[in-house]
């Protein structure tokens, strides 16, 4: 299973937005769109065995399971129309018990903290990160859970649980890339086996 954290600190925690204003009036619920998008799309194809969890301003999560999604299309406003849908639905999440909003998607009362605990057990932590290692340096992990932010960096205090507990540090190259493309090459790396096989 592949699976990847996104935090979005500017995203809405409300279903009062428009879908014709994702980038300007949704804080930038465009960049996480984006993600999912390149984290489930193959050509012609979805991964089933991939797992996205949006952070939605520290206080939601959304989590699409490729194994049971239906309903997502390879463009940034459909996505966001599941977003809206599950956020439409807060109410029925009690605790921490979802609320399926979708086929394959669900909603928590979980901020990035109690997600993060939810999601890392029996998996590898690799934070995605500007500073850190060259991923073509690092074995292919079983079981990786990537963490990555949005347009942003990392709040003090995520950046602290990740220190403490990230099993790994790891950049995707030389430059900076967008979220989205981040999540692009670092399938690309585990599809090929440390880009050992093709």
């Amino acid at each position: 299973m592949r699976q990847f954290l996104v935090v979005g600190h500017d995203a809405p925690t409300d279903a009062d937005f428009s879908l014709d204003d994702i980038a300007g009036g949704a804080g930038r619920l465009d960049v996480l769109c984006r993600c999912v998008n390149s984290a489930f799309f193959l050509s012609h194809d979805l991964r089933e065995d991939v797992r996205v969890h949006l952070v939605l301003g520290d206080e939601y999560t959304v989590s699409f399971d490729g194994a049971a999604l239906r309903r997502l299309n390879p463009d940034e406003r459909s996505t966001a129309a599941l977003i809206r849908g599950a956020l439409a639905e807060k109410q029925e999440a009690i605790g921490h018990q979802p609320v399926e909003t979708s086929p394959g998607v669900s909603l928590y009362r979980m901020g990035f903290g109690d997600t993060f605990e939810r999601v890392a057990r029996d998996a590898t932590v690799v934070q995605l990160h500007e500073d850190g290692d060259p991923l073509v340096d690092a074995e292919p992990p079983e079981d990786p859970l990537f963490v990555l932010s949005d347009h942003h960096d990392f709040a003090d205090s995520e950046e602290a649980l990740l220190d403490e507990e990230a099993d790994r540090r790891v950049r995707v190259g030389p430059k900076r890339l967008h979220a989205d493309h981040t999540i692009t090459v670092a399938h690309n790396y585990l599809d090929t086996d440390g880009y050992e096989r093709y």
